[in-house]
């Protein structure tokens, strides 16, 4: 493990950006996780207005965080500059076309974390002309740790754009993508990566518990031994490969191991993972328009 040397990361500088009143359609997981990061930046709780059908849902936003809660989509819209829809992409048609006079009176940034569903679609469904960022969050923003994909349509002024990055920065990193086409890309990369470090997870407790090791044991290493890995990767500053090659030695049990990864298909097994989501995520487009 010589040469290795973790970067000491920057903190973070103010953003430059304030948040007007923000409105969130659905108050789930995702949205929870939002507004979490806009009120630990420093947002008004009386500032975000949220929509959620479900009655323990509202009751818990408003506990947690002080925000304005309501189960009418369009009083909560009416509030909001920005318009987070956060519901799921099988009902936001009939959401969205539901609150088009309202999009096309107030011209709102519009901020959608719906899997599949394309910004030309959320356009036609809203009135046309409105300025829509499509992004794909995943679950880490929980924590903070998460990453977004963004892409944003041409009506999106550069204001917009930084007003959409400063929504989603506290929820972890982001990343601006130039071509709508690749955004099934991301959801399949990131958007349900996580679930592929949870399944790996499971397998590796699985087989070490199947070597004989005790189960509290088992996940304890396998936890530790994954963010460790996470965190030289994102902080070393060198690539996958370079970090795999130098924890295998020749011959050695490192090397046995990915061979036998190697002799099951594992690299085009993950290929073909990825490129199954990315294809779903197409056919919620379709499906839903």
């Amino acid at each position: 493990m010589q040469g290795f040397r973790l970067r000491t990361r920057e903190p973070m500088s103010p953003s430059p950006t304030a948040l007007p009143p923000v409105a969130f359609i659905g108050g789930g997981n995702m949205a929870r996780a939002l507004i979490g990061g806009m009120v630990r930046s420093g947002a008004s709780a009386q500032d975000i207005h949220v929509s959620e059908p479900y009655a323990p849902n509202r009751e818990g936003l408003a506990t947690e965080f002080g925000v304005v809660t309501t189960e009418d989509n369009a009083a909560a819209a009416s509030k909001g500059a920005v318009w987070v829809l956060a519901t799921k992409p099988q009902v936001l048609r009939s959401v969205c076309e539901a609150l088009a006079p309202l999009a096309q009176a107030q011209r709102p940034l519009v901020v959608s974390i719906a899997a599949g569903i394309t910004s030309a679609q959320l356009d036609r469904w809203l009135g046309g002309g409105i300025a829509v960022v499509r992004t794909m969050p995943n679950t880490p923003a929980l924590l903070g740790a998460g990453v977004t994909g963004l892409y944003a349509t041409s009506a999106a002024t550069p204001a917009q754009k930084a007003l959409a990055d400063t929504l989603l920065k506290p929820a972890g990193e982001t990343v601006w993508i130039d071509d709508e086409a690749l955004m099934d890309a991301v959801t399949a990369a990131s958007g349900s990566g996580p679930a592929y470090v949870f399944l790996l997870a499971e397998a590796m407790q699985a087989a070490a518990e199947a070597e004989g090791l005790p189960a509290d044991a088992a996940r304890t290493l396998v936890v530790e031994t994954i963010a460790g890995a996470a965190r030289m990767l994102k902080e070393s500053g060198e690539t996958a490969t370079t970090l795999r090659e130098r924890v295998t030695s020749p011959n050695g049990t490192t090397q046995a191991a990915l061979d036998a990864f190697a002799a099951g298909g594992f690299t085009p097994l993950v290929a073909a993972a990825v490129h199954a989501a990315r294809s779903r995520g197409a056919e919620l487009s379709a499906a839903n328009d």
